[in-house]
């Protein structure tokens, strides 16, 4: 840090700074909390990090300390006058001066319009590229009574780029994973398969909403002091010996043993209904994870009385049938007779038939039970709403 820096910003300030940078990296709330601070070591009237620019069709993604402008046609001004602030090199800090000189900023129509009445004359800026492409930018302005950016600011701000793109990178990658996570949560949940994922204390971290439905029922499996519980004494000795288990699998109490084997079991309910049917399976131990309440087994659960949710558009589409012939086929998937689903739908049982015959041919299949099974197999339950059960 050069002389000049240092008597600008003090290491306390410098670390703090970069100290809220990285925690939006696990919190992206936090965003504008960086940016105040930010806002405070440039001594600025305004600090912005543009996200995503706004335009006539999008809103945009801009984070400022400071003033807030009080309309919305205010904003939408800048956009009949561009910023001279286009194209810049990534990475790199420009000042107004670089740009234009300052009899020439003051005559342009973005100050005039844009800048100077809302107490905007000095303007530093960096445009950041992060490694999937994405491009933000950084705004650092003063008044005009305030000091102009000099060579420690521009060091400053320079100092802390690297650490904002990091910052950037990694949020980017986290929403990313979480992003793949909730697909992959949100495509089992379609299958209409319960997941609960437990700690290594057995309590419940995450559920999705299938398994919330069926813990609320507590119909053979439900929820006590924050862990799994089957109904029947002999069924919960045997659940809680599986998932004794696979924590000791997870916490690699057992080095012989495969961790990524899972072992089932079937729980009876007080209602007589079909048992669950449950597997209990050991997350792999992580050499960089510590700590308490990291997910240490994963329990997936299947009500095999169930109903398919399958949109009856997307059953049309995947197999080619009339809206009749879709509501029929469905009925059938959930296990209704021919009779039964008839009588559901309000058709007579020749009307039913005649649907089935056209079915079968549709779908290349001769019995009910090849029906059934292609229906269940099919991606038709993909397109369900998630939570519609």
């Amino acid at each position: 840090m050069s002389e000049a820096l240092a008597t600008r910003v003090s290491l306390a300030e410098f670390s703090h700074a970069l100290g809220t940078l990285y925690e939006t990296a696990y919190e992206p709330s936090n965003w504008q909390r960086a940016v105040d601070t930010l806002r405070e070591v440039f001594r600025a009237n305004f600090v912005t990090l543009i996200v995503r620019p706004e335009s006539d069709s999008d809103v945009g993604n801009m984070i400022t300390a400071g003033k807030v402008f009080e309309s919305r046609h205010e904003k939408r001004v800048q956009y009949n006058y561009p910023s001279p602030f286009v194209d810049l090199v990534s990475d790199r800090v420009y000042t107004i001066g670089d740009l234009m000189g300052e009899s020439e900023w003051r005559a342009s129509p973005f100050y005039q319009h844009f800048c100077g009445p809302y107490g905007v004359f000095h303007v530093m800026a960096a445009d950041i590229r992060t490694l999937d492409d994405g491009e933000f930018k950084i705004r650092v302005t003063r008044d005009e009574d305030a000091d102009a950016f000099d060579e420690a600011d521009r060091q400053l701000l320079a100092l802390l780029l690297p650490h904002l793109k990091r910052t950037l990178n990694l949020q980017t990658r986290m929403y990313a994973n979480e992003s793949v996570g909730l697909l992959y949560s949100e495509a089992v949940s379609r299958m209409m398969v319960a997941t609960i994922v437990l700690d290594e204390k057995a309590q419940i971290l995450e559920q999705n909403q299938i398994a919330r439905t069926l813990l609320s029922e507590g119909d053979g499996l439900k929820r006590t002091q924050g862990r799994l519980e089957a109904s029947y004494p002999g069924d919960n000795r045997a659940l809680q010996a599986l998932i004794k288990d696979s924590l000791a699998r997870s916490a690699g109490e057992k080095p012989e043993s495969d961790p990524t084997i899972a072992e089932a079991l079937s729980l009876a309910r007080p209602s007589g209904r079909v048992s669950l049917g449950v597997v209990v399976k050991a997350v792999p131990p992580n050499d960089w994870v510590s700590g308490r309440q990291r997910p240490a087994a994963i329990v997936y659960i299947r009500d095999a009385e169930q109903k398919s949710q399958a949109p009856l558009k997307v059953t049309q589409k995947l197999f080619g049938l009339t809206q009749a012939e879709s509501q029929l086929a469905v009925h059938l998937a959930n296990g209704l007779s021919l009779e039964e689903a008839a009588e559901e739908l309000g058709i007579r049982h020749n009307t039913a038939r005649a649907h089935l015959r056209s079915i079968f041919s549709k779908t290349g299949v001769r019995r009910q039970t090849e029906l059934v099974r292609i229906m269940l197999n099919s991606v038709s339950a993909l397109g369900q709403q998630v939570g519609s059960n």
